[in-house]
C-alpha cells in the first residue's frame, strides 16, 4: 500500500508539474531565451579587460544568471554588444521573474494553496476505482467502508463547506469539488476507467441524472444509487439495471459499499454486527471450482450455496454431493471476505459485472416513467 501511494504521488507530481509548466509557459520560455541568449553573447564576445581572455560556458552561464537578478560579477566590457547586454538583461530579467517565474516556483512547491489542482492531479492516476458522488453523512460512511474493503476511491462533492471533506482527504482519498451532473466532472474523476460509482446525494433526480451520465461514459460501470422513493427506485432498477439502496440510516453505508465492490452482490444485510451478502458467480472452465462438490466449496470457504443452476435444471437446495461444472451459475450467502475468495476460485474476471438479460433501452422511456401518476 505504501509503495502504491508513493508511486501515485510521484506520478501526480509529474502531471501537476506539466500542468504548471503549460500554465506559465510564456514566462518560462522568455526566461530560458534570456538565459541562453545572454550566455551565448558572453561566451562569444566578452573579453576580460584585465586578462584579455574570454569566458568559459559555465562562467558565461553563471554571469548571465546573476545579470538577470541585477547582480554583476564581471567588469564592465568594452564591446558594444556586451555593453547592451549589461544594460538590458537586468530590467528584462526582473520583469520576467516578477511576471511568471517566481509565481511558478511558489505554485510548484506550495501545494496547500493549490489544493484543488493537486486533488485533480492525484485523481488522474486512478484506474479500476470506485467514484462516490455526495460526501455527506452517508457518502462519508460509504468511503470509510470502501477503504476498509481495500478499494480505491475518488470523491465528488458540490458543497465546499461539507463537514467531512478534510477528514476524507486525510484518509488519502482525492476529493473533487464540483457538480457531478456535469460530464467534465465525471471525466475528471475518471469514470470511464472506474469499476463502480456510488451516487448518494440528497436528491433522487440528481442521483438518477448522475447515474445515467456515468453509464453513458462507461456502459460497463456498476452503479449503486441512493433513492428515497422506493417505487421509483424499482422502476429505475428494472428499466436500467441499476443497483439501488434506499435506507438513510447509518447502516446503509456498508451496504452501499458492498454493492459497489467487484463481487456481484445483489443484496446485503446485517446479522448482528456481521455484514452478509447474497451474490452470484459463474464457474469458469478450468477454475478451482470446476469439478468440486457443493460440500467441498461450502466447507472450504464457509459459505452457503442457496441456488445452483446447471444447463439442465435449477436447484434451490443443491445436495452436498452435487459436482460443479463449467458454466454453472451459483447464488451464495457469504461475507465479503468469503466472496473475494470465491470469486478468485471461480475464475471470473475481477471487473466483469453481472449483467441482466439485454433489454431494449430508450431515453423516451424516462419521459414515460415520470409521466405516470
Amino acid at each position: 500500500m505504501h509503495h502504491n501511494y508513493l508511486r501515485r504521488s510521484l506520478k501526480a507530481a509529474w502531471r501537476d508539474g506539466r500542468a504548471l509548466v503549460n500554465q506559465f509557459r510564456v514566462s518560462l520560455l522568455a526566461f530560458t531565451i534570456l538565459l541562453c541568449g545572454g550566455t551565448l553573447i558572453l561566451r562569444l564576445f566578452y573579453t576580460h579587460p584585465d586578462t584579455g581572455q574570454g569566458l568559459s560556458w559555465s562562467t558565461a552561464l553563471h554571469a548571465t544568471f546573476m545579470f538577470i537578478f541585477a547582480e554583476s560579477v564581471l567588469p564592465f566590457p568594452d564591446d558594444l554588444i556586451v555593453q547592451i547586454l549589461f544594460f538590458v538583461a537586468p530590467p528584462i530579467g526582473l520583469a520576467v521573474i516578477a511576471d511568471g517565474v517566481l509565481r511558478f516556483g511558489i505554485a510548484l512547491f506550495n501545494i496547500r494553496e493549490r489544493k484543488e489542482a493537486w486533488q485533480m492531479a492525484i485523481a488522474s492516476t486512478y484506474r479500476d476505482h470506485i467514484v462516490v458522488c455526495g460526501l455527506g453523512r452517508i457518502g462519508y460512511r460509504v468511503v470509510k467502508a470502501l477503504l476498509r474493503l481495500e478499494e480505491e476511491v475518488i470523491g465528488i462533492e458540490y458543497n465546499a463547506d461539507c463537514t467531512f471533506l478534510e477528514e476524507i482527504r486525510h484518509m488519502g482519498v482525492p476529493v473533487l469539488l464540483g457538480d457531478a451532473r456535469q460530464e467534465e466532472m465525471l471525466k475528471q474523476a475518471r469514470v470511464e476507467q472506474a469499476s463502480a460509482i456510488v451516487v448518494c446525494t440528497q436528491d433522487d433526480l440528481t442521483n438518477l441524472s448522475i447515474a445515467l451520465d456515468a453509464r453513458d461514459l462507461n456502459p460497463a460501470i456498476k452503479v449503486v444509487m441512493r433513492m428515497f422513493d422506493a417505487q421509483l427506485a424499482d422502476k429505475v432498477r428494472n428499466g436500467f439495471g441499476i443497483h439501488t439502496a434506499f435506507s438513510t440510516s447509518a447502516l446503509a453505508a456498508p451496504v452501499f459499499a458492498a454493492a459497489a465492490t467487484r463481487a456481484q452482490i445483489d443484496h446485503s444485510l446485517y446479522v448482528d454486527d456481521v455484514l452478509m451478502n447474497v451474490a452470484r458467480t459463474t464457474v469458469q472452465q478450468g477454475s478451482a471450482l470446476d469439478g468440486r462438490t457443493v460440500a467441498d466449496v461450502e466447507q472450504e470457504l464457509n459459505i452457503s450455496i442457496i441456488l445452483h443452476k446447471s444447463t439442465n435444471a435449477v436447484d434451490l437446495h443443491p445436495a452436498p454431493e452435487v459436482t460443479l461444472r463449467a458454466g454453472d451459475r451459483l447464488i451464495v450467502f457469504a461475507s465479503l471476505e468469503a466472496l473475494a475468495r470465491l470469486q478468485e476460485m471461480s475464475g471470473e474476471r475481477p471487473c466483469a459485472p453481472w449483467r441482466e438479460p439485454e433489454r431494449p433501452r430508450s431515453r423516451s422511456w424516462l419521459a414515460r416513467l415520470f409521466s405516470r401518476k
